[in-house]
């Protein structure tokens, strides 16, 4: 499937199950210049010339992946993939408002995706909007190609990472990040644990507790955009 001619072909894959579950991919195919294959990917959404890949998902299931622990894994596996990766995060802001996490716990899960997975996040309130987000991409990413581009500083190491987003809790340093892995064995575990399992690591104490827990669970404040 292609848009037009006329100048050079962006080449788009996209995951057969995302070009079944949304109208994106047909955006994608009526631009000029764009030409879209369908296939399985291994991971993500959309992989633009075999140089990046990019995640989509809808404001209501990032909430709910951080709300139950499933987002830094699936992070992991985005970050693992070979290319350049990219999350895009579609919804109007209405849509982050009640959904059982604080502005705090978004703000620190943004944090994390962009700085400890290296995964920039961007922004989208529509369909039509992500397909040109793919396309500034992709057309972004063929005008660097005869440029040397970094890749975006990585923390190594699994344990390291973890550390890493711990930290970027109030009142968590790298010591007390540690002791919750010790005692939680994954940022998960971390996210899950109620107030009083909190309490009882060694050098957290009731209140870095009580802050911790109102980031990952409390809703007093709604996230706005």
């Amino acid at each position: 499937m292609n848009g037009g001619s006329g100048g050079p072909q962006i080449r788009v894959w996209v995951d057969d199950r995302e070009a079944r579950g949304s109208a994106v991919a047909a955006q994608l195919a009526a631009m000029k210049d764009v030409s879209i294959m369908v296939k399985r990917l291994r991971t993500g959404d959309y992989l633009i010339e075999g140089k990046a890949v990019l995640e989509r998902k809808r404001v209501r299931d990032f909430l709910e992946s951080l709300r139950q622990g499933r987002l830094f894994s699936q992070a992991n596996r985005l970050a693992s993939s070979p290319f350049r990766a990219f999350l895009i995060l579609e919804g109007q802001p209405q849509e982050w408002r009640g959904a059982g996490v604080t502005r705090d716990g978004i703000q620190g899960a943004l944090l994390a995706l962009a700085i400890g997975f290296g995964i920039p996040v961007l922004r989208s309130q529509s369909e039509e909007e992500t397909a040109r987000l793919i396309l500034f991409t992709a057309r972004q990413l063929h005008s660097q190609a005869k440029v040397a581009i970094r890749r975006p500083v990585r923390i190594h190491g699994k344990r390291a990472r973890q550390v890493y987003i711990l930290t970027g809790i109030p009142n968590v340093g790298p010591k007390r990040a540690l002791r919750l892995l010790e005692r939680f064995g994954t940022i998960e575990g971390v996210m899950m644990a109620n107030l009083e399992a909190l309490i009882e690591v060694e050098g957290i104490g009731k209140q870095t507790a009580q802050r911790i827990h109102w980031a990952v669970h409390e809703t007093t404040n709604s996230y706005r955009s």
